[in-house]
């Protein structure tokens, strides 16, 4: 019987035996779509900096196929504020986190804004008075 070793293991050549392969090169590795969500709500949060006291949290949703993610995140901003800016931010901040951390590709983030919280003045009124 010959064996031929390498770096990877043994091989048996006359049973055709499989080489034992190294650990870093067995299996898969697959991330759910809800931890990539986490991610991506984490670095919307952190993009936006801080909200009007009664605005949710951004929502994510995220569809993953492969090595890529699409991502819709969901806001709520204060408002007077530069809306296009701030869904600029947080598409960017989401690329960057998800790429770097769990290294997929995000060729979309659609930013939907769906409520504006008017900033609050202390018993000064808002908007038009009569």
């Amino acid at each position: 019987m010959t064996s031929v070793a390498g770096a990877a293991g043994t091989l048996d050549e006359p049973r055709g035996r499989p080489a034992v392969i190294a650990p870093g090169e067995r299996g898969a590795t697959r991330i759910a779509d809800r931890v990539v969500a986490k991610i991506a709500a984490q670095a919307a949060r952190e993009a936006l900096g801080p909200l009007p006291p009664e605005a949710a949290p951004p929502h994510v949703t995220v569809a993953v196929h492969h090595d890529t993610a699409r991502v819709r995140v969901h806001l709520e901003l204060g408002y007077p504020c530069d809306i296009g800016s701030h869904c600029t931010q947080v598409r960017r901040q989401v690329v960057e986190r998800v790429r770097a951390l769990v290294a997929m590709e995000v060729p979309e983030v659609a930013v939907q804004v769906e409520r504006l919280h008017p900033a609050r003045t202390h018993g000064v009124a808002q908007g038009r008075t009569r």
